[in-house]
Protein backbone atom coordinates (compact mmCIF):
# COMPACT_ATOMS: atom_id res chain seq x y z
CA UNK A 1 0.00 0.00 0.00
CA UNK A 2 1.34 3.43 -1.01
CA UNK A 3 1.95 5.97 1.75
CA UNK A 4 -0.36 8.86 2.55
CA UNK A 5 1.52 12.10 1.88
CA UNK A 6 0.45 15.55 3.02
CA UNK A 7 2.10 18.30 0.98
CA UNK A 8 2.35 21.72 2.62
CA UNK A 9 2.68 24.51 0.07
CA UNK A 10 1.76 28.13 -0.49
CA UNK A 11 2.42 30.08 2.67
CA UNK A 12 2.95 33.77 3.28
CA UNK A 13 6.42 34.42 1.88
CA UNK A 14 7.28 36.26 -1.32
CA UNK A 15 7.97 32.84 -2.83
CA UNK A 16 4.37 31.69 -2.45
CA UNK A 17 3.78 31.16 -6.18
CA UNK A 18 6.93 29.04 -6.51
CA UNK A 19 5.89 26.99 -3.49
CA UNK A 20 2.43 26.36 -4.96
CA UNK A 21 4.04 25.22 -8.20
CA UNK A 22 6.45 22.91 -6.36
CA UNK A 23 3.61 21.42 -4.30
CA UNK A 24 1.40 20.85 -7.33
CA UNK A 25 4.10 19.20 -9.41
CA UNK A 26 5.14 16.89 -6.58
CA UNK A 27 1.47 16.02 -5.91
CA UNK A 28 0.76 15.27 -9.56
CA UNK A 29 3.77 12.97 -9.82
CA UNK A 30 2.85 11.08 -6.66
CA UNK A 31 -0.82 10.76 -7.65
CA UNK A 32 0.16 9.36 -11.03
CA UNK A 33 1.94 6.66 -9.06
CA UNK A 34 -1.04 5.87 -6.81
CA UNK A 35 0.02 7.71 -3.66
CA UNK A 36 -2.78 9.09 -1.51
CA UNK A 37 -1.91 12.81 -1.57
CA UNK A 38 -3.43 15.90 -0.02
CA UNK A 39 -2.21 19.49 -0.37
CA UNK A 40 -2.61 21.93 2.52
CA UNK A 41 -1.74 25.54 3.29
CA UNK A 42 0.26 26.18 6.50
CA UNK A 43 -2.69 27.94 8.14
CA UNK A 44 -4.58 27.75 11.43
CA UNK A 45 -6.29 24.55 10.23
CA UNK A 46 -3.02 22.70 9.61
CA UNK A 47 -3.04 20.73 12.86
CA UNK A 48 -6.67 19.72 12.30
CA UNK A 49 -5.87 18.74 8.70
CA UNK A 50 -2.94 16.60 9.82
CA UNK A 51 -4.99 14.80 12.46
CA UNK A 52 -7.89 14.19 10.08
CA UNK A 53 -5.81 13.02 7.10
CA UNK A 54 -3.29 11.16 9.31
CA UNK A 55 -0.44 11.08 6.77
CA UNK A 56 2.59 8.85 7.00
CA UNK A 57 4.73 11.94 6.52
CA UNK A 58 4.71 15.51 5.26
CA UNK A 59 6.39 16.82 2.13
CA UNK A 60 7.40 20.38 2.95
CA UNK A 61 7.08 22.28 -0.33
CA UNK A 62 7.25 25.72 1.28
CA UNK A 63 9.89 28.23 0.22
CA UNK A 64 11.12 31.33 1.99
CA UNK A 65 10.12 32.76 5.34
CA UNK A 66 8.09 30.54 7.67
CA UNK A 67 8.62 27.56 5.35
CA UNK A 68 12.36 26.92 5.32
CA UNK A 69 13.64 28.95 8.24
CA UNK A 70 12.77 26.60 11.11
CA UNK A 71 9.29 27.88 11.97
CA UNK A 72 7.13 25.26 10.23
CA UNK A 73 9.71 22.64 11.20
CA UNK A 74 9.20 23.56 14.88
CA UNK A 75 5.44 23.06 14.52
CA UNK A 76 5.91 19.69 12.82
CA UNK A 77 8.35 18.59 15.51
CA UNK A 78 5.72 19.42 18.15
CA UNK A 79 3.16 17.37 16.21
CA UNK A 80 5.68 14.50 16.07
CA UNK A 81 5.24 13.72 12.39
CA UNK A 82 8.12 13.03 9.95
CA UNK A 83 8.73 15.74 7.35
CA UNK A 84 11.07 16.22 4.43
CA UNK A 85 14.26 18.25 4.21
CA UNK A 86 16.28 19.76 7.04
CA UNK A 87 15.31 20.15 10.67
CA UNK A 88 14.74 23.23 12.81
CA UNK A 89 18.27 24.46 13.53
CA UNK A 90 19.88 23.68 10.14
CA UNK A 91 16.94 25.36 8.39
CA UNK A 92 17.27 28.47 10.54
CA UNK A 93 21.05 28.65 10.01
CA UNK A 94 20.88 28.18 6.23
CA UNK A 95 18.12 30.78 5.87
CA UNK A 96 20.06 33.40 7.83
CA UNK A 97 22.70 34.58 5.36
CA UNK A 98 24.80 36.29 8.03
CA UNK A 99 25.04 33.25 10.32
CA UNK A 100 25.61 30.78 7.49
CA UNK A 101 28.35 32.91 5.90
CA UNK A 102 30.14 33.24 9.24
CA UNK A 103 29.98 29.46 9.53
CA UNK A 104 31.39 29.03 6.01
CA UNK A 105 34.27 31.35 6.87
CA UNK A 106 34.96 29.49 10.12
CA UNK A 107 35.37 26.24 8.20
CA UNK A 108 37.57 27.81 5.51
CA UNK A 109 34.94 27.87 2.76
CA UNK A 110 35.36 30.84 0.42
CA UNK A 111 32.42 33.22 0.53
CA UNK A 112 32.19 36.87 -0.57
CA UNK A 113 33.15 39.47 2.04
CA UNK A 114 30.21 41.30 3.59
CA UNK A 115 28.84 43.42 6.38
CA UNK A 116 25.29 44.11 7.54
CA UNK A 117 23.52 47.44 7.36
CA UNK A 118 20.91 48.44 9.92
CA UNK A 119 18.22 50.97 9.02
CA UNK A 120 17.85 52.13 12.62
CA UNK A 121 21.27 53.77 12.41
CA UNK A 122 22.17 56.61 10.10
CA UNK A 123 25.42 55.74 8.41
CA UNK A 124 26.89 58.75 6.67
CA UNK A 125 30.13 56.81 6.18
CA UNK A 126 28.53 53.93 4.27
CA UNK A 127 30.06 54.73 0.88
CA UNK A 128 33.48 55.13 2.48
CA UNK A 129 33.04 51.80 4.32
CA UNK A 130 32.10 50.03 1.10
CA UNK A 131 35.05 51.58 -0.75
CA UNK A 132 37.51 50.47 1.90
CA UNK A 133 36.10 47.04 2.74
CA UNK A 134 34.34 45.72 -0.38
CA UNK A 135 34.63 48.05 -3.41
CA UNK A 136 31.76 48.90 -5.75
CA UNK A 137 29.69 47.40 -7.25
CA UNK A 138 28.22 45.49 -4.30
CA UNK A 139 25.32 43.10 -3.84
CA UNK A 140 22.55 44.20 -1.48
CA UNK A 141 20.19 41.51 -0.22
CA UNK A 142 17.82 40.70 2.67
CA UNK A 143 19.27 38.47 5.38
CA UNK A 144 16.49 35.88 5.21
CA UNK A 145 14.87 35.64 1.79
CA UNK A 146 15.32 32.98 -0.86
CA UNK A 147 15.04 32.76 -4.66
CA UNK A 148 17.05 35.98 -4.99
CA UNK A 149 14.04 38.00 -3.83
CA UNK A 150 14.99 41.69 -3.52
CA UNK A 151 18.63 41.10 -4.42
CA UNK A 152 20.29 44.01 -6.23
CA UNK A 153 23.68 44.87 -7.69
CA UNK A 154 24.43 48.42 -6.57
CA UNK A 155 26.80 51.20 -7.59
CA UNK A 156 27.61 54.45 -5.79
CA UNK A 157 24.87 56.13 -7.81
CA UNK A 158 21.99 53.86 -6.78
CA UNK A 159 23.05 52.38 -3.41
CA UNK A 160 20.86 54.68 -1.29
CA UNK A 161 17.89 54.39 -3.64
CA UNK A 162 18.04 50.59 -3.39
CA UNK A 163 18.52 50.65 0.38
CA UNK A 164 15.52 52.96 0.74
CA UNK A 165 13.36 50.38 -1.11
CA UNK A 166 14.41 47.69 1.40
CA UNK A 167 13.66 49.54 4.65
CA UNK A 168 10.96 47.05 5.64
CA UNK A 169 13.70 44.50 6.32
CA UNK A 170 15.35 46.65 9.05
CA UNK A 171 18.70 44.98 8.31
CA UNK A 172 20.25 43.90 5.03
CA UNK A 173 23.52 42.42 3.85
CA UNK A 174 25.97 44.38 1.73
CA UNK A 175 28.21 41.86 0.02
CA UNK A 176 31.24 41.93 -2.22
CA UNK A 177 30.22 41.44 -5.85
CA UNK A 178 31.91 38.44 -7.42
CA UNK A 179 31.79 38.20 -11.19
CA UNK A 180 32.42 35.01 -13.08
CA UNK A 181 30.34 31.90 -13.66
CA UNK A 182 27.19 30.71 -11.86
CA UNK A 183 27.54 27.09 -10.63
CA UNK A 184 24.87 25.22 -8.66
CA UNK A 185 25.46 21.92 -6.84
CA UNK A 186 22.91 19.38 -5.60
CA UNK A 187 23.56 17.15 -2.59
CA UNK A 188 21.34 14.21 -1.63
CA UNK A 189 22.09 13.14 1.91
CA UNK A 190 25.68 11.93 1.71
CA UNK A 191 25.72 11.80 -2.10
CA UNK A 192 27.20 14.48 -4.36
CA UNK A 193 24.50 14.35 -7.02
CA UNK A 194 25.99 16.78 -9.51
CA UNK A 195 26.29 20.35 -10.72
CA UNK A 196 24.90 22.68 -13.36
CA UNK A 197 26.10 25.99 -14.80
CA UNK A 198 23.73 28.87 -15.52
CA UNK A 199 24.16 31.63 -18.06
CA UNK A 200 21.43 34.19 -17.41
CA UNK A 201 20.60 36.80 -20.04
CA UNK A 202 19.97 39.21 -17.18
CA UNK A 203 22.69 40.84 -15.03
CA UNK A 204 22.69 37.85 -12.68
CA UNK A 205 20.60 34.80 -11.75
CA UNK A 206 17.81 36.76 -10.04
CA UNK A 207 14.17 35.85 -9.34
CA UNK A 208 13.07 36.53 -12.93
CA UNK A 209 15.95 34.51 -14.34
CA UNK A 210 14.97 31.60 -12.10
CA UNK A 211 11.20 31.46 -12.65
CA UNK A 212 10.28 33.44 -15.78
CA UNK A 213 10.30 31.20 -18.86
CA UNK A 214 10.91 34.27 -21.01
CA UNK A 215 14.15 35.07 -19.20
CA UNK A 216 15.92 32.44 -21.33
CA UNK A 217 18.58 31.47 -18.80
CA UNK A 218 20.86 28.88 -20.38
CA UNK A 219 21.31 25.67 -18.36
CA UNK A 220 24.59 23.86 -19.02
CA UNK A 221 24.54 20.41 -17.50
CA UNK A 222 27.92 19.34 -18.95
CA UNK A 223 30.06 22.00 -17.31
CA UNK A 224 33.28 23.00 -19.03
CA UNK A 225 35.54 22.53 -16.01
CA UNK A 226 38.51 20.26 -15.39
CA UNK A 227 37.44 17.15 -13.50
CA UNK A 228 39.55 18.21 -10.53
CA UNK A 229 37.71 21.55 -10.33
CA UNK A 230 34.30 19.93 -10.69
CA UNK A 231 35.11 17.51 -7.87
CA UNK A 232 36.29 20.46 -5.80
CA UNK A 233 32.97 22.32 -6.00
CA UNK A 234 31.03 19.12 -5.30
CA UNK A 235 33.18 18.56 -2.21
CA UNK A 236 32.67 22.13 -0.96
CA UNK A 237 28.88 21.80 -1.30
CA UNK A 238 28.97 18.48 0.54
CA UNK A 239 31.10 20.02 3.28
CA UNK A 240 28.65 22.93 3.70
CA UNK A 241 25.73 20.47 3.81
CA UNK A 242 27.40 18.56 6.65
CA UNK A 243 28.64 21.61 8.57
CA UNK A 244 25.13 23.04 8.84
CA UNK A 245 23.65 19.62 9.62
CA UNK A 246 21.30 19.45 6.66
CA UNK A 247 19.06 16.48 5.87
CA UNK A 248 17.66 15.33 2.55
CA UNK A 249 18.43 17.45 -0.49
CA UNK A 250 20.20 20.80 -0.66
CA UNK A 251 21.34 23.04 -3.48
CA UNK A 252 24.38 25.27 -3.04
CA UNK A 253 24.92 28.40 -5.14
CA UNK A 254 28.46 29.30 -6.19
CA UNK A 255 30.35 31.87 -8.21
CA UNK A 256 33.49 30.69 -9.99
CA UNK A 257 36.02 33.46 -10.59
CA UNK A 258 39.78 33.44 -11.24
CA UNK A 259 40.02 29.73 -10.43
CA UNK A 260 38.20 30.00 -7.09
CA UNK A 261 34.72 28.95 -5.99
CA UNK A 262 32.77 31.30 -3.73
CA UNK A 263 29.80 29.83 -1.89
CA UNK A 264 26.94 32.35 -1.83
CA UNK A 265 24.36 30.33 0.09
CA UNK A 266 22.89 26.88 0.66
CA UNK A 267 19.21 26.16 -0.02
CA UNK A 268 17.63 23.54 2.23
CA UNK A 269 14.40 23.24 0.21
CA UNK A 270 15.21 23.57 -3.48
CA UNK A 271 12.32 24.06 -5.90
CA UNK A 272 10.69 21.17 -7.72
CA UNK A 273 9.20 23.13 -10.64
CA UNK A 274 9.73 22.72 -14.38
CA UNK A 275 12.56 25.26 -14.21
CA UNK A 276 14.09 23.89 -11.01
CA UNK A 277 17.71 22.79 -11.02
CA UNK A 278 17.82 19.79 -8.67
CA UNK A 279 15.38 17.70 -10.79
CA UNK A 280 17.40 18.64 -13.88
CA UNK A 281 20.68 17.58 -12.25
CA UNK A 282 19.01 14.38 -11.02
CA UNK A 283 17.67 13.55 -14.49
CA UNK A 284 21.10 14.02 -16.03
CA UNK A 285 22.44 11.51 -13.51
CA UNK A 286 19.79 8.92 -14.33
CA UNK A 287 17.33 9.73 -11.54
CA UNK A 288 13.74 10.38 -12.61
CA UNK A 289 11.53 13.00 -10.97
CA UNK A 290 9.58 10.23 -9.21
CA UNK A 291 12.78 8.58 -7.98
CA UNK A 292 13.98 11.92 -6.64
CA UNK A 293 10.72 12.52 -4.77
CA UNK A 294 10.64 8.99 -3.41
CA UNK A 295 14.25 9.34 -2.25
CA UNK A 296 13.28 12.52 -0.36
CA UNK A 297 10.27 10.75 1.19
CA UNK A 298 12.33 7.72 2.20
CA UNK A 299 15.00 9.96 3.70
CA UNK A 300 12.33 11.77 5.74
CA UNK A 301 10.87 8.52 7.06
CA UNK A 302 14.21 7.00 8.09
CA UNK A 303 16.22 10.01 9.26
CA UNK A 304 14.04 11.61 11.94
Amino acid sequence: MKKKILIISGGISKERSVSLDTGLQVANELRRNLYNVKISEPNYNLEKTIKKFNPHLIFNALHGQFGEDGYIQTILEMLKIPYTHSGVIPSAIAMDKEISKKLFAKYKINTPKFFTYSFDKRNSQLVKAIDSRLKFPVVVKPLNEGSSVNVFICTKKNIFKILNSLKNYKRVMIEQFIGGREIQVAILGNKKLGAIELKPKRKFYDYQAKYNTNAKTQHIIKIDLPKKKLNEVLEIAHKAHKIIGCKGVTRSDFKYFNGKFYLLEINTQPGMTKLSLVPEIAAHNGMSFLELIEWILEDASTNR
